[in-house]
């Protein structure tokens, strides 16, 4: 517990050390954002009303896998989890990524879609942005921004903050990009909550309290390593959506299409991804071994991580499970790393280290997310797209600083 404290103060010690101009930093904005975080985190996990709602959520995210199911079983038959017209060999061969996991994405798109219609979206959002700006002291797109990251992707908030987007700071622009690293879309949260749900309970509610708590977290660390200077924009923002659905049958056809590159980009990047770091691997193994064990991208990151992982509270003897794990995470994606961690043995983690990785894991700060993030922010901001390649880069460092900072608080919670 001693060093889970430790690691929750290094890790913003080390985001000033980074500082592009440490006598500019805001810090009424670091410290209501670590304070923040530790308040939402004991809310949801030691407030009963807020443990009672996370239940409820992942009863809810049960019932949205089986009607996917339903869907996918009738479309691809057996391939998306129909009744299978052989008998299986090996149970759970016949689980296909491309066609029982991920078209959930499609249903979630169209459901968010829908709660966009209903208004219920903005009022969430504004909710927590309210809270986020009044308690933090940031701007108000900013804010809202922030907020919308837990229900929308990287991608798709910026784009409903497009108005707002060129007046922004330097330093806003990166929060904002460093909000989107710390967390983890709506549309996925149910395909990680269903890999992770025989290692952690309510593993829905876990991955939303991950990427709520880790929010304030990751404005704290932005305006510590990029400080902004003070912001001109109104204190009150909308939600703005182009081409905005007319009724309720149209907000799901257009949340459904809206999803499809949401799809394909997720199966289009796990393939190029895992093919590249394969390809860089190959090269390395030229190299000689260390160990008795070959180098690779992964064993390198690994290396990185282990001393952060140890002040995190991951004991010694589940150090190198973990730092490869995160290693994974940051040279693949966080999808990878999920599936990785759901298939390793029981007795790899503790109960207090399976929590603390559920949480640190949470996020999207991977070398293709930064990528995907720079080239669609790139288009919105044309003028500023060299800014916004060196910031999307450096925003990898702050996202996963965040989701680490998150893994560490839990990991005290949790004593």
């Amino acid at each position: 517990m001693q060093l889970g404290i430790l690691g929750f103060i290094a890790i913003p010690a080390f985001a000033w050390l980074l500082s592009e101009k440490r006598q500019a930093v805001s810090w009424r904005t670091v410290v209501s954002g670590v304070l923040l975080q530790l308040a939402l985190a004991v809310t949801f996990l030691k407030f009963p009303p807020a443990i009672s709602l996370i239940q409820f959520g992942n009863r809810a995210a049960n019932a949205i896998q089986a009607a996917t199911e339903a869907g996918t079983g009738f479309v691809f038959g057996y391939l998306g989890g129909g009744p299978l017209p052989f008998s299986a060999i090996n149970p759970g061969a016949s689980f296909v990524l491309a066609f029982n996991a991920l078209p959930i994405v499609l249903v979630i798109s169209a459901l968010a879609s829908l709660l966009f219609y209903w208004g219920i979206m903005q009022r969430v959002a504004g909710m927590f942005g309210w809270l986020i700006r009044r308690w933090m002291g940031i701007s108000g797109p900013l804010a809202l921004g922030a907020a919308v990251h837990v229900f929308v992707g990287m991608v798709e908030a910026p784009l409903l903050l497009r108005p707002y987007l060129a007046r922004m700071s330097r330093g806003e622009i990166f929060a904002l990009m460093s909000c989107g690293m710390a967390g983890v879309a709506g549309t996925v949260m149910i395909i990680y909550s269903q890999l992770l749900d025989a290692l952690i309970p309510n593993a829905l509610g876990n991955i939303l309290v991950a990427s709520v708590i880790s929010t304030p977290a990751a404005l704290s660390l932005a305006a510590l390593m990029v400080p902004s200077g003070s912001s001109t924009q109104a204190s009150q923002t909308g939600l703005t959506m182009e081409s905005a659905p007319r009724s309720a049958v149209d907000a799901l056809v257009k949340g459904t299409t809206a999803g499809i590159p949401v799809l394909t980009g997720i199966v289009a990047t796990l393939v190029v991804s895992i093919a590249i770091v394969a390809l860089i691997n190959h090269a390395l193994a030229l190299l000689p071994m260390v160990s008795n064990s070959p180098i690779t991208l992964q064993r390198i990151f690994s290396y990185m991580f282990m001393p952060v992982l140890w002040l995190m509270g991951i004991p010694g003897q589940e150090l190198h499970a973990a730092a490869h794990l995160m290693a994974t995470k940051t040279v693949l994606n966080e999808f990878v790393a999920y599936q990785t961690f759901a298939t390793l043995p029981a007795d790899t983690f503790g109960t207090r280290s399976r929590m603390i990785l559920s949480y640190a894991l949470c996020g999207f700060a991977n070398f293709g997310s930064a990528g995907i993030m720079i080239g669609s922010m790139s288009v919105i901001l044309p003028e500023r797209a060299a800014e916004v390649a060196r910031l999307g880069v450096l925003s990898i460092v702050s996202g996963t600083m965040a989701t680490c900072m998150s893994g560490a608080l839990i990991g005290v919670l949790l004593g």
